[in-house]
């Protein structure tokens, strides 16, 4: 297992400056995400681990060996792109044996590989099929598989899920994660998709405008987030940030109650909209001006134009 580390790194084209002074490590055997709005730098960072991007200052490390200048193929890495990158003219079986075929492998071991990825990825039905024959799941095994077959030191995911329907890319999220678990393999995931994120990693860095904003775990992140940025970034809905005596008061929505205690900071509101999605209720309301969602179990008398007090615990308030 490969411990991956960024030390100061920053990349620059020309006069622009994509990646700022990066710096953090990435442990041995972790699922680690990296997640951010497009055009944050985080699919700029998973292609220099690659050796696809070079580093224009500062060191990329992998068990303290410098990676700057050692090309993309001795690095030992397997990448999942995002629109999986098979060859449209081999069969699901010649696209998983290629990165064995390159390194000459024998007949004999290409065979067994290629038998065991696809009996653990549900693929051996499918060995004669050509990728046009797929369903877009079915092309996302294949392209994983591929990457897998030749056991490389650090898994490389480039939003592998974003072409898929919701509910197959809820599903493939638990395929590849207890994968991860099984192989045990360093693996860097980029998304845009903060549940995604949340739901996969062991730790995750969040990044706006080519800047680490945060690195933690999604339960670090998601109660303790370091700036608004990160609170308004996590969470679905997310954090509400609420002006407050000079500062900016942030609670998650579920936080909020409708009936008083003692000690609780009230919230004079006026309802909006009151949205059912199936197992709870989110209701979204304005405090002087500024829009704030409590989640509940139940509406009670919550409908829209109805003025209202919701209350929360100073505890459960994050200052900024």
């Amino acid at each position: 297992m490969t411990r991956i580390t960024f030390d100061n790194v920053s990349k620059s084209y020309d006069n622009v400056q994509p990646l700022r002074e990066i710096s953090f490590s990435i442990e041995p055997g972790e699922f680690f995400v990296l997640v951010g709005p497009s055009g944050c730098g985080k699919s700029t960072l998973l292609r220099m681990i690659a050796g696809l991007e070079s580093v224009t200052s500062g060191s990329l490390l992998f068990d303290g060996q410098r990676m700057n200048d050692v090309e993309p193929r001795q690095r030992d890495v397997g990448m999942v792109f995002q629109n999986y990158a098979l060859y449209p003219h081999l069969t699901v079986a010649e696209n998983l044996a290629f990165p064995l075929e390159i390194r000459k492998e024998s007949r004999s071991v290409i065979s067994a590989a290629v038998e065991q990825v696809a009996h653990t990825l549900g693929l051996t039905d499918l060995l004669a099929r050509r990728p046009k024959q797929l369903s877009g799941g079915q092309r996302q095994r294949v392209a994983v598989g591929r990457a897998i077959i030749r056991r490389p030191r650090v898994f490389l995911f480039d939003e592998p899920l974003s072409n898929l329907d919701a509910q197959l890319r809820t599903h493939m999220r638990t395929e590849l994660r207890s994968l991860q678990r099984e192989l045990g393999v360093t693996t860097v995931y980029v998304t845009h998709d903060q549940v995604e994120a949340m739901t996969m990693s062991d730790r995750m860095a969040i990044l706006n405008g080519g800047a680490i904003q945060q690195v933690g775990t999604p339960a670090e992140i998601y109660d303790r987030p370091a700036n608004t940025f990160v609170a308004s970034f996590t969470g679905s809905p997310p954090m509400n940030l609420i002006p407050w005596n000079g500062r900016i008061l942030g609670v998650r929505p579920e936080r909020i109650q409708s009936t008083g205690f003692e000690g609780a900071l009230s919230l004079p509101v006026t309802i909006g909209a009151v949205e059912f999605i199936g197992h709870e209720w989110l209701i979204h309301a304005t405090h002087d001006n500024t829009s704030i969602t409590m989640r509940c179990h139940e509406h009670g008398s919550a409908s829209p134009g109805k003025s209202a007090v919701w209350y929360l615990n100073p505890d459960d308030a994050r200052w900024f």
